[in-house]
């Protein structure tokens, strides 16, 4: 009976157009459609959807693979392209695209909405992830339950829910010690203590006018839009329910620090099992990788020997500070897969080495195919949580160079917490010299008993991810729990 409940059920599963939030989404719409039998459609800009299936007749033209369907909102910015400041500045959506964003997406997503519904395939939860609060409230006037899939670590979600509770309070007067004491940490609840630099880097702000004040109130929104809701509140003793892309075993300090919300945990939230071992890219990408040349140099190296060098989809990284990671790279000695994308606008800097050098310069990879090849042995990283989490399930030991956002945090998890990395140390001007770099992955994959014990908990941390997303794991169970307490409130 519960299964053929969790069969009629229909997700939509809507995201941010950017590959730091799709990939994550797409994985959880595939891991529901699979485990759980429902039907899962999934939305995200119609700028993103036209780059995830280029050869469709129109840029908002509906797609299904079989496994799940595609249909997009419009955010305003169809095409991609940024629209230029109002110059009567009337259009106050004309300068903030996240304005505009909750502005045409309320409209456009409610219409999708409308157009499932007058096909008799009526939504009955819609999942959605951070940047995306308004939601909440379009599925809400629809009469449909939603979730948000919080796609950071719990452990940010719970610093943010403390912020945001009372403690705003604790972090400013350590952030402004922090000028004199970068030792000083702040302590909230159930969690260890943080320093400033394991804190995300939002909540550093000390004026209204920091670009990054924004962000924050956009976070603010984002718990604004739980606590408006009792979506699964009914099934979980009266708290509101969020699923969080971790497993129970990674952080479950995290995962019990916040009394008032149901925190789920469904991850890794990373291509199935089985497309990992075969290799297989199951989500759609806005990059075009050319995959054979890189995998081909890879498979001629020997195991556990690469570096691997990627700063993810958005990071921006200085010509400065590409010339010493350079320096570190070919200091080091050990041949290296660095990704340096052609929108970096100081990757000029960075030329392809000639064929019998020892690295191999690429705009981009399939990072999930690269992390899992025998010949990686590190993972020089920004930090992000999708790099995160994917290191981790390939079981690959990391040097962490966090840049902003959650990152820091995260790189205090890898190299502090899970003991399986490394954090480079930056200098007074804010770059990782190209010695400390040497200097850490002599660390991580040198000889010493230090790099054999990250090595160690690394292989520890892939076999309980692997546990947690299999047949029976925890992420499993609790994401058909999850299925089956929607299932009940409908």
């Amino acid at each position: 009976m519960e299964q053929l409940r969790r069969q009629q059920q229909h997700f939509l599963v809507v995201t941010y157009p950017a590959q730091g939030h799709i990939n994550p989404s797409q994985h959880l719409a595939r891991r529901l459609a699979r485990s759980t039998g429902a039907r899962v459609t999934f939305s995200t800009a119609v700028s993103a959807h036209r780059r995830m299936f280029p050869s469709l007749s129109s840029p908002d033209q509906e797609f299904s693979d079989g496994l799940l369907s595609y249909i997009p909102y419009s955010d305003g910015s169809d095409d991609g392209i940024k629209r230029s400041s109002s110059n009567n500045n009337k259009d106050a959506a004309a300068d903030n695209p996240m304005l505009r964003l909750k502005q045409v997406g309320t409209r456009t997503l409610s219409a999708v909405l409308d157009r499932l519904s007058a096909r008799d395939e009526r939504v009955t939860c819609v999942v959605y992830t951070i940047l995306l609060p308004w939601v909440a409230d379009v599925a809400r006037a629809h009469g449909v339950p939603a979730v948000l899939c919080w796609i950071q670590p719990a452990t940010v979600l719970a610093i943010y829910y403390h912020y945001f509770h009372g403690y705003d309070g604790v972090v400013a007067a350590a952030a402004a010690a922090h000028a004199s004491d970068p030792a000083h940490t702040v302590t909230l609840p159930g969690l260890a203590p943080l320093r400033i630099r394991d804190l995300p880097s939002f909540l550093a702000t000390t004026s209204e006018d920091d670009p990054y004040a924004a962000v924050l109130d956009d976070f603010r929104e984002t718990f604004d839009a739980i606590e408006r809701g009792d979506d699964g509140a009914d099934a979980a003793g009266g708290k509101t329910t969020v699923l969080v892309n971790t497993f129970d075993a990674l952080e479950p300090n995290a995962l019990k620090s916040v009394e008032d919300l149901n925190l789920i945990a469904v991850g890794p939230v990373i291509p199935s099992l089985a497309a990992l071992e075969g290799g297989a890219a199951e989500s759609k990408d806005l990059f075009a990788p050319d995959e054979k040349h890189y995998m081909e140099w890879l498979d001629g190296k020997a195991e556990g020997s690469v570096v691997y060098v990627s700063f993810g989809s958005m990071s921006m990284v200085k010509k400065r500070q590409m010339e010493e990671m350079r320096k570190g790279l070919k200091e080091s000695g050990r041949p290296y897969l660095w990704v340096v994308r052609k929108d970096n606008k100081e990757a000029e800097s960075i030329e392809p080495e000639e064929p019998d050098q020892k690295g191999m310069v690429v705009e981009w990879c399939s990072q999930v195919r690269v992390l899992n090849h025998a010949a990686v042995g590190c993972f020089v990283t920004h930090c992000g949580w999708n790099s995160t989490v994917e290191s981790v399930a390939a079981g690959v030991p990391t040097v962490c160079v966090p840049q902003w956002t959650d990152q820091g945090t995260n790189a205090w998890l890898m190299a502090e917490e899970w003991g399986m990395g490394v954090r480079g140390e930056i200098n007074g001007e804010g770059l990782l010299e190209g010695e400390e770099l040497r200097r850490c992955l002599e660390v991580v994959m040198g000889e010493g008993e230090r790099g054999a014990e990250i090595r160690r908990r690394a292989q520890m941390w892939k076999d309980k991810a692997r546990e947690a997303i299999g047949d029976g794991g925890s992420s499993q169970r609790n994401l058909r729990a999850f299925v089956n307490q929607i299932a009940n409130r409908n």
